[in-house]
Formats: structure tokens, C-alpha cells, sequence
């Protein structure tokens, strides 16, 4: 009852109100929309509530909870979708996991506006700097399933993306506040009439102050779109060293049967499906690499051992049409998969169910139809992929029990076959029925080439694509970054394009191309320049391939791959250590 009435009064509505502009302006930023216009002006909510709560630490909290479940609302709203689809659960179940979600993943707001008003007074000034300070602070130590932050959103804007390779979306976030904290001191006519009117009776002391106040303000802009102009140029002058011809299929595999489909007659349909898209596509015009997505052959592996016999998930037609695909136009092909093998302490001899690690993988067949490189995803979704505790699985049946991987390895690639294949009658899906992967191999033994590696690139699956400090782990130089995902799962929502612009700075970052594929949509490829080229995404929910020539930029450490979130965190250290000295000086 008390929260009815609150959301009834006056205070209530202008409450509300407060956290719709933030929710919204949001939203409006960011991908799929994508109008950085309102990004300036999406703090203002959060700083007008911290102002009339001033000290009130209990409101304050709960303000930072109503910021959460809005935002979450507006910006996340297909999480409930995925709770529903993903998990099962029924409305009267998936409300309540939305909202607890939304207050768990979101403490980043209740956070900001205590850090924020602890810091207001105390120090009683400074408040564009308190006001960044405590985003950078809020967004590093508070935790986030799905990292979005402010600093994506200005991302949008292609100059002051380039800044990430220094600063990542966190330095972003902190820019981003500080500017707008100026706006919102500037929001009424009256205020600006009231300091050019101070300014110009010629008060020494105010002077000072205003003069000062906007320097910085200046030097701060100048120096954010004047080093992000200066990288826009430097990068976009930088020749490739080479180019390789990707391409992504995107064939919309089943998640599951529940809906009563027959398993085996779509699964057959979906490797019918790949097999055909990819002979219309390389026929004529073969490729270096063609990537399929998370999930694109659910469910099983071409990793043909003892483990994965047992576990049932080999499937000798699955490794049939991938070796048919890589030997009939002679190229790479990277696909994703099951995987298994044995715990260290497993017993020797008899194979037990307990015994089994089960592995979200990925793998390149090179141009001979021979297995090579896996890369196991090492960075797994809670809730998705795993649960926390063993008694969690049986809320969802559709959670994974995945292990995770160990080995952060660039994945090689192989030349590709310069001649089209002699055989005067190619295989196809169906003969795979009756041919296994030694036949297939055999069968095109006379297209077989020396192999030749060319290059290699670095391999996300899925979330991992979002996490920068993850990411920057991998060793060595890659040509390109290749992720797979499969976001299925969240229908046909805004999910695939915001995943895809969380994931869209690593490009920036490393200064690599990105090769997006996914498995219902939407696909897309990213150049290092953080540009989504052609503007060319694939439909969501539907079969489609999309193809183009990725540039090899030369290596070169950045600052980021080198030094990670160093500049936010000396930022923060060095800003902390002045409010400190500063309020002890005055208290």
C-alpha cells in the first residue's frame, strides 16, 4: 500500500517521470534505433532525483530500484521473453524473476546515486567530476550479467567510439557524465542568465570559478572528439595486408521440439538447409572461410571418441556434411558444436554419465575435411549455461550443465583450394546417409592440398563477445575476430542488435574486424573502425547468408590489449584521493 501511494503523489509521478527519461533516452540511443541525440540527456533523471533526495540514503536506494526495474523494463524487456521461451516458466513465475533480475543486475543505479550524494556532500563541489566518478565507479564494481553501459551508447557516435581504444566504454561512461552533468546545470534559461549575469559584475572569486569550470569543460571535449578524430584518420588510412573472403550462413536451427515437431525430419531438413545455401553460394565463387553459428547443427559433434560416442552425441552425418563442405569447394569451414571428455578424476576403464564434461565448442574443418583446432567457450552465461548451485538445474530442463574451457588459443586457417573441384558429381546431405567421413574424404581424395596455414583468428562464442577484459586475455595477433552466437532465444526482439553493439567495441579495442554469425539473426560484419559495413544486417528469424571481404589490419598492440582499464582506474585513484584530502581539509 505504501508503494501505491507513493506512486499516486506528486513526488511519486515526477519519481516516475525521472527514471522514464533515463529508461527511455536510453533506449532511444542505443541499438536498433540508434539516435545519440538523447544520450546527453539520459543522466538527467538520475541527477534530479539524487538533488531532491540529497543525504536521504533509504530513498535513495530505493530510487536506485526503481531506476533498475524501468531501465531493465524498456531496455531489457526481452529477458522476459527468454524466461518464458528459454526457461519455461509460466507468467505468474517469469514476472517475479523479471523484477528480481532487473533489482539484482542493476545495482549499478542505487550505487551511482549513494556514491553520488555521499560525494556531494562532502565535498560540496566538483559535481561534473563526482558525477563521472561515481558511473566509472559504479559500472567497475557492481555486477552485471549483461554489461551494458553508458559508454556503449556514446559509442554511437563514431568519433567518440575511437576513444575505446584507450579507455574502453568505461572512460566513455565517465565522459559522458561529466558533460552531461554541465547540460543539466545549464537546463533552465533563468540559471544561464543568472552566471552571465555574475560573470560579467565582476565578482573576482566567481569569475575564477566560472572561467575554470568552463575550461574544462572545453579541454574535456576537445579532448575526447579531437583524439577521436585523430585514430578515425590514422586508422582509416591504415592499408590491410590481405583479404579473406568470408562467409556466414545463417540456417534458423530449431531450439528444441517441445511444440511436438518430429526431431529427426527437421534436423534433416536444417542439414539440407546448409548444404544447399552453401553450394548456391561457393559453386561458382569460392570462398576462404564460411562460418556457421552458434547452434547451427544443435545438439551434437563431429568429435568422433570413446566419450562422445557414449554420451550419444556423435553423429557421423554431421562430420559427413562438414568435410563435404569443405573438400567440394576446398575452404575453411568453422562450426560450432558439442564436445565431451572426462573429468581429471575419473576412474580408468568404464565410462560413467557422472564422469562426463560437456563443453559449448567450436571448431575448424580446414580444406581437406580434417579436423583441427577446437576452441572450448570458457566464459559462460549464468542462468544459460550454468546454474550456481547443483539444486538450480531442476527450475529450468533447458539450462545447459557446460564446463568451461581452458584454452585461449588463436584458431589457425588453412589456404584455401585454388581450382574447382574435377569430381564430375558432387556429394550432397543425402549421400551422407550412406557415406561416412572417411568415404567423403576418400572420395575427394584427388582435390586434396597441401596444407598451408595463412593466418588465424580470435574465437568468441555467444556472450563472450561482450566482456572487453575477457576478450583481451587471448595471446597473440589475430587477423580477425570471428563470433558466433545463437540469440534465438530472444525471438524477435532488440536483443540481436544490442548484443552485437556491446560486442561492437572490441573492434575498436583491437583494432580487428569482427565476423558476426548468427544463427537466426542478425549477422553482420564490423570493421576496426567500428563501422557495421553496408550497414548490412541479416533478417532476424530467417535463413540468409551474408558475404564480404574481410581486411587483415596489421598487428599492433594498442593501448587497450596492452594495458587494459588502466587510464579509468589511475581516474579513479587519482580523483578519489583529491575528494578525500579535500574533504578532510574541510570538514
Amino acid at each position: 500500500m505504501k508503494l501505491v501511494r507513493f506512486l499516486i503523489s506528486r513526488e511519486g509521478f515526477i519519481s516516475v517521470i525521472c527514471y522514464a527519461v533515463t529508461a527511455v533516452f536510453s533506449f532511444l540511443s542505443f541499438a536498433p534505433l540508434s539516435l545519440p541525440f538523447f544520450v546527453w540527456f539520459a543522466p538527467f533523471g538520475l541527477f534530479l532525483i539524487e538533488k531532491r533526495n540529497r543525504g536521504e540514503w533509504k530513498k535513495l536506494i530505493y530510487h536506485g530500484f526503481g531506476f533498475s526495474i524501468l531501465f531493465y523494463f524498456v531496455s531489457f524487456h526481452w529477458i522476459y521473453h527468454m524466461t518464458t521461451v528459454f526457461g519455461g516458466f509460466d507468467w505468474y513465475l517469469a514476472v517475479p524473476i523479471f523484477i528480481g533480475s532487473a533489482i539484482l543486475l542493476n545495482f549499478k543505479f542505487p550505487v551511482y546515486l549513494l556514491l553520488f550524494s555521499f560525494l556531494a556532500k562532502r565535498v560540496g563541489k566538483f559535481f561534473p567530476i563526482i558525477a563521472s566518478f561515481s558511473i566509472l565507479f559504479a559500472e567497475f564494481f557492481t555486477p552485471q550479467v549483461f554489461p551494458w553501459y553508458f559508454g556503449n551508447v556514446v559509442a554511437e557516435n563514431q568519433i567518440l567510439a575511437q576513444n575505446a581504444e584507450y579507455v574502453s566504454s568505461y572512460g566513455l561512461s565517465a565522459f559522458l557524465f561529466f558533460v552531461s552533468y554541465y547540460l543539466f546545470s545549464l537546463r533552465k534559461p533563468k540559471t544561464v542568465l543568472r552566471l552571465l549575469l555574475n560573470f560579467l559584475t565582476k565578482h573576482k572569486n566567481f569569475q575564477k570559478q566560472f572561467l575554470l569550470g568552463g575550461l574544462s569543460l572545453v579541454l574535456v571535449l576537445v579532448l575526447f572528439f579531437g583524439n577521436g578524430y585523430y585514430l578515425f584518420q590514422k586508422w582509416s588510412n591504415v592499408k590491410p595486408i590481405a583479404e579473406r573472403d568470408v562467409l556466414i550462413v545463417q540456417p534458423n536451427a530449431p531450439l528444441e521440439f517441445r511444440d511436438g515437431r518430429n526431431p529427426a525430419e527437421e534436423i534433416r531438413n536444417l542439414m539440407t538447409r546448409i548444404d544447399l545455401m552453401t553450394e548456391r553460394e561457393l559453386k561458382e565463387n569460392p570462398a576462404d572461410l564460411v562460418v556457421l553459428p552458434e547452434s547451427g547443427v544443435p545438439f551434437f559433434t563431429t568429435h568422433d571418441t570413446e566419450v562422445t560416442r557414449y554420451s550419444r552425441i556423435y553423429w557421423h552425418q554431421f562430420e559427413s556434411l562438414m568435410a563435404i563442405i569443405s573438400l567440394r569447394h576446398g575452404t575453411n569451414v568453422f562450426y560450432n558444436e558439442l564436445d565431451a571428455d572426462l573429468i581429471p578424476t575419473a576412474p580408468p576403464g568404464r565410462i560413467s554419465r557422472r564422469d562426463v564434461r560437456m563443453y559449448n565448442s567450436s571448431v575448424i574443418m580446414n580444406p581437406n575435411g580434417e579436423r583441427r583446432n577446437s576452441y572450448q567457450k570458457v566464459f559462460l552465461l549464468i542462468f544459460g549455461e550454468y546454474m550456481p548451485f547443483e539444486w538450480m538445474y531442476a527450475l529450468s530442463g533447458q539450462t545447459g550443465q557446460f564446463a568451461p574451457g581452458t584454452n585461449l588459443n588463436l584458431i589457425p586457417y588453412y589456404e584455401p583450394r585454388k581450382t574447382a573441384s574435377s569430381q564430375s558429381k558432387d556429394l550432397h546431405f543425402e549421400d551422407t546417409m550412406a557415406m561416412g567421413p572417411e568415404g567423403v574424404r576418400e572420395y575427394y581424395s584427388k582435390e586434396k592440398v597441401e596444407e598451408k596455414q595463412i593466418g588465424s583468428f580470435l574465437p568468441l562464442i555467444c556472450y563472450e563477445v561482450i566482456i572487453s577484459e575477457f576478450v583481451r586475455k587471448f595471446e597473440g595477433d589475430p587477423d580477425f575476430i570471428v563470433n558466433v552466437t545463437n540469440d534465438k532465444w530472444y525471438g524477435n526482439s532488440v536483443e540481436s542488435y544490442q548484443h552485437h553493439t556491446l560486442g561492437r567495441l572490441r573492434a575498436i579495442e583491437f583494432r580487428k574486424w569482427i565476423v558476426r554469425s548468427t544463427n537466426s539473426g542478425t549477422s553482420v560484419f564490423t570493421d576496426h573502425l567500428g563501422r557495421n559495413i553496408d550497414n548490412d544486417f541479416t533478417p532476424i528469424e530467417s535463413t540468409a547468408v551474408i558475404r564480404k571481404k574481410v581486411q587483415v589490419i596489421p598487428g599492433e598492440m594498442t593501448f587497450y590489449r596492452l594495458y587494459g582499464n588502466l587510464l579509468s582506474y589511475l581516474y579513479l585513484g587519482i580523483v578519489g584521493l583529491v575528494f578525500f584530502f579535500y574533504a578532510k581539509r574541510n570538514s
